[in-house]
């Protein structure tokens, strides 16, 4: 098989690059290890900046967001008894982030490639990058039980933290900066009604809580927990007592439902330098991992792939690789604004074990801060709507 593009991983950052990489005349195939049931059911990241929905505007594949999303203007903070609410849209110019789940845009995008015609191949085993410091690299992977190989001209990896791209890259051409948090993230999806019409994000004395939502029928609630979190010691009753007293609810202001799903999210900052070796070009967790405090992995997939899709354009316009040269340190520059925003989101709300009362007090006048500074709450705004892409 020959294509130009040869793109492994079909998830947000695959599938978005390839049907932009299509509406401008560049072939693709994506390949993907899971089965398609997998990906479209893995549930994730659920809030999209203002620059991302535009992106998957202009890509084709943002009817249904635009139609099924939840538009948000501000969010809340709570802590030490009191509520401050950071006003997005007036602190931005009228920027607005959108709920949208992850797993739904990774639908729109599976069916868009789909209905075109276009290569998505599910099931692959063994996959394996090859060659990648050529011109002419390749993929191999079995599927059906049979051996096949993908010649192209350029391989993006987009397969993930644990997939098999990074790892082919030679470790003495790859830097790594890495931080593993000492808590992580007990989610329920639960069906109740949302707290808020706004997320609410909550520090209190016993840990980090945040409300959101997926529909104006489904809650995404989240509670501090420890990294090897005992889930069977968390029984329906006590999920709903932590988060009734974390987020400081009033009576009749948290609903209970019937809890549909819950796991325990792990949290750590991750990014691997460069972004590119040869003709292999590293984009999304493939490349980064952000904590989820400030709601930033996805967009960032989506940063990555806009910078890519203008450098790979202009190698096969024929423009040369001065732009897929850049590749790398454009993206990074955004990244580590990025690691930034979310490392200080995350410190600043939840609780760290073994805290001494200096830090505990610091934190809590930052937070006293955010409340009565404008520019303290439009410096979170600028971040938390997403910060302008690159020319």
């Amino acid at each position: 098989m020959r294509t130009q593009v040869g793109i492994v991983g079909a998830g947000p950052a695959g599938l978005l690059l390839a049907q932009m990489l299509a509406q401008r005349g560049i072939e693709s195939v994506v390949i993907e290890a899971k089965s398609r049931a997998h990906v479209e059911g893995r549930i994730r990241a659920g809030l999209l900046e203002q620059g991302s929905v535009e992106t998957l505007t202009e890509a084709g594949v943002a009817e249904r967001l635009h139609r099924e999303g939840l538009v948000h203007h501000g969010l809340a903070l709570r802590f030490a008894g009191r509520e401050t609410r950071i006003d997005l849209s007036g602190l931005t110019g009228g920027k607005v982030v959108t709920i949208y789940g992850q797993q739904e845009a990774v639908k729109d995008m599976i069916a868009a490639r789909l209905a075109a015609g276009l290569p998505l191949l599910f099931d692959c085993a063994d996959v394996a990058v090859h060659d990648i410091a050529t011109n002419r690299p390749r993929i191999t992977f079995v599927q059906d039980g049979a051996a096949r190989e993908i010649a192209c001209d350029v391989i993006a990896g987009c397969d993930g933290f644990h997939g098999i791209c990074r790892a082919a890259i030679p470790p003495a051409d790859l830097a790594i900066f890495d931080r593993i948090y000492p808590f992580a993230w007990l989610g329920i999806l639960a069906r109740s009604r949302p707290m808020s019409e706004e997320l609410i994000y909550a520090r209190h004395a016993d840990g980090f809580a945040l409300a959101t939502m997926r529909s104006q029928a489904i809650s995404r609630l989240y509670l501090q927990c420890a990294p090897d979190e005992d889930l069977s010691l968390w029984s329906d009753d006590r999920i709903w007592d932590a988060l009734r007293k974390r987020l400081g609810a009033a009576a009749g202001e948290l609903q209970e439902g019937p809890i549909l799903q819950r796991g325990v999210t792990a949290m750590r900052s991750f990014v691997a330098e460069p972004m590119r070796h040869g003709r292999l070009f590293l984009a999304g967790d493939a490349a980064h991992i952000v904590p989820p405090t400030g709601a930033k992995g996805m967009n960032l997939a989506i940063a990555d792939v806009r910078v890519l899709v203008r450098a790979l354009e202009a190698f096969f316009a024929g423009r040369g690789e001065g732009l897929m040269d850049s590749y790398s340190a454009t993206c990074l520059d955004r990244v580590w604004k990025v690691q930034r925003f979310s490392w200080w989101m995350t410190q600043l709300l939840h609780r760290y074990d073994g805290d001494d009362a200096f830090e505990e007090r610091v934190r809590l006048a930052e937070l006293d801060y955010l409340a009565g500074s404008a520019a303290g709450r439009t410096t979170l705004a600028e971040n938390y709507v997403g910060l302008p892409y690159a020319a």
